[in-house]
Formats: C-alpha cells, sequence, structure tokens
C-alpha cells in the first residue's frame, strides 16, 4: 500500500489485474509473474512454474495459490542454494511464517477451501469460476500488499 494515500502499490494493482482480466492466470501465477522478473525470472517462466500452485495447489484446496505464489518470491529473494547456507534457509523460514501470520490475521486462514467456504475438489466449475471472481482478487492483493512489506 501507498502510505500516502492508502492506493495499492504499482505492482499490487498488475497482480490483480494479472488474475482478474489477463486471460485465466491463477492467483499464484498473477503473485509470482507480478514479482519474479527482479529477480531474474522472465514472465513466461514465471506463469509455468507457479500454474500448479492454483485452486490451493492443483485444485486440492490447500494452501491459497496466492500465498504459495508469494512464497516462491521470498525464496528468490532470501532463499538459499547453498546446502550449508543454514541462515538463509532459517531466514526465510521465519520470513514465511511472519507472511503466513499476516495473510491470517487479514483472511482467517491461509487455506484455499477455508478462504472460499466450498471443498475445490468437489465443487462444479460454475461454483468455482463464479466465487474464485469475487473473492480471489481480495486474496491477491492481500497477498501482494504483504509481500511488498518484505520486498523493500
Amino acid at each position: 500500500m501507498d502510505n500516502e494515500n492508502n492506493k495499492p502499490s504499482e505492482k499490487v494493482e498488475q497482480a490483480v489485474e494479472c488474475f482478474k482480466r489477463e486471460g485465466g492466470y491463477n492467483c499464484a501465477q498473477s503473485i509470482f509473474a507480478t514479482y519474479s522478473e527482479a529477480f531474474g525470472i522472465d514472465r513466461d517462466m514465471a506463469f509455468k512454474l507457479s500454474c500448479g500452485l492454483g485452486g490451493g495447489m492443483g485444485k486440492t484446496g490447500q494452501a491459497c495459490g496466492a500465498v504459495s505464489g508469494a512464497v516462491l518470491a521470498l525464496g528468490l529473494k532470501y532463499g538459499r542454494y547453498l546446502p550449508e547456507d543454514r541462515v538463509s534457509k532459517e531466514h526465510t523460514y521465519s520470513l514465511v511464517q511472519e507472511f503466513e501470520k499476516m495473510f491470517i490475521e487479514r483472511n482467517g486462514s491461509i487455506k484455499c477451501d477455508e478462504l472460499l467456504g466450498f471443498e475445490m475438489r468437489t465443487a462444479d466449475r460454475d461454483t468455482v469460476k463464479e466465487i474464485t471472481k469475487q473473492r480471489c482478487p481480495r486474496f491477491v492483493q492481500d497477498a501482494a500488499e504483504i509481500l511488498e512489506t518484505f520486498l523493500e
């Protein structure tokens, strides 16, 4: 959020628009593709990498894709690549836990089924489409706003 006028930042708006209008990208793709280029991952690759995380990980209703996309972005900035780098690993885990806590404070859960109020695995396509269209833009916005506090 832009503190001066409580308007979402440009990146937050990009993530929400990606979810709402860019040809049906899921929540994870919308978050991850918006932030990945700053860390050397091109947009097309970001869409591919995060595709399976939508719908709570492949429409299983587990962790919200917006949360999963943000966790991937945190890993790009803070994650370890050397096995002996325990400091980066623990720092990243700590940030992910704090991110989760902040998302839960805003939304009550990080679990897709709980956020949407139905079981993703068994819901009919029309229900999924209608409810995610209504509710998920807010989850994408919240995840992006929280993520930005960690990327600053």
